[in-house]
């Protein structure tokens, strides 16, 4: 069962890397979307939104912070637990070398828990829609620079919407 599992995982991994592979404009707007969900880009931006943001804006960053951070931590710890290697692919060197394990997807777990985060902060509103439109884009973005196994993003988009549940 895990074979077969695992053999679907890439077959599915290697699908979504193909039209990246032939299209720059696909390419440039995956390569976009994946850094948009960099920890280093959302530490500091929530940082700042929690300290100088006006309400209630700086009462969301202190709790996304908070949660983004407990994602951060769980997937690590995960990730030196299940020690997947991450696939094989022409893109996303930069993760290759500072994060070489794929399981779970910490952008993945980050996107859906700021995605949750903004429902339960402005439900139905424009900036709900739009966090579920990039988190969905986000979860895309990683398995198609090949990043990512789909049961990584999955995995990881579960656990990021878990985490916001039960610290949110």
């Amino acid at each position: 069962m895990k074979g077969r599992i695992l053999a679907w995982d890439r077959r599915l991994a290697s699908a979504l890397q193909r039209p990246v592979a032939r299209s720059r404009t696909w390419r440039f707007l995956a390569l976009a979307v994946a850094h948009s969900g960099d920890g280093y880009l959302w530490f500091p931006a929530l940082g700042l939104g929690a300290w100088w943001g006006p309400e209630p804006w700086r009462a969301f960053a202190r709790q996304a912070l908070w949660v983004v951070l407990a994602v951060a931590l769980v997937v690590t710890i995960l990730k030196h637990l299940v020690r997947r290697p991450r696939p094989e692919s022409p893109w996303g060197n930069l993760y290759r070398k500072t994060d070489p394990m794929s399981f779970p997807s910490g952008h993945a777990a980050r996107g859906a828990a700021l995605m949750l985060l903004t429902w339960s902060w402005w439900p139905g509103q424009g900036a709900a829609w739009l966090a579920t439109v990039w988190a969905l884009a986000l979860a895309w973005s990683r398995m198609a620079i090949g990043v990512h196994y789909p049961t990584d993003v999955a995995a990881g988009f579960l656990l990021g919407m878990a985490l916001a549940l039960l610290l949110g």
